[in-house]
């Protein structure tokens, strides 16, 4: 487990709260599909350890990052890609649930293939 005290984990929040005041809204999109595909894995690492109160947090981590990717769409303004990436983030969402209900690795398969089909779509948008 990881001390929350421990000075190289604080040095590391210092850079992400600094990288995070520093980005622009496409940076921080980019910054939060990354944070998400690694809390995945985690996630998949808990389940597969029966960390079970790990593999909860973990998975709310990844529920509460999709929240946020979700509240930052414009689906008044945003069209077709805004409407799409709302039904993906939903699809997601009720794919961490079921996988976290069954403690099923294999439920977090198409989370890891949609999240990063978006990651890949956001970086080509550079």
């Amino acid at each position: 487990m990881l001390n929350e005290y421990d000075p190289f984990n604080a040095y590391k929040q210092t850079t992400l709260d600094a990288r995070v005041a520093a980005a622009n809204p496409h940076e921080m999109v980019r910054m939060l599909l990354d944070g998400l595909l690694e809390e995945v894995q985690r996630s998949s690492g808990f389940m597969e350890r029966r960390s079970f109160e790990d593999k909860g947090k973990s998975i709310n981590k990844c529920l509460n990052i999709i929240h946020g990717l979700d509240s930052m769409l414009d689906l008044e303004n945003g069209g077709e890609v805004a409407t799409t990436l709302n039904r993906l983030y939903d699809y997601c969402s009720r794919q961490l649930v079921t996988a976290s209900v069954e403690n099923s690795i294999e439920a977090l398969t198409p989370v890891i293939k949609v999240i990063t089909d978006v990651r890949a779509g956001w970086a080509n948008l550079n």
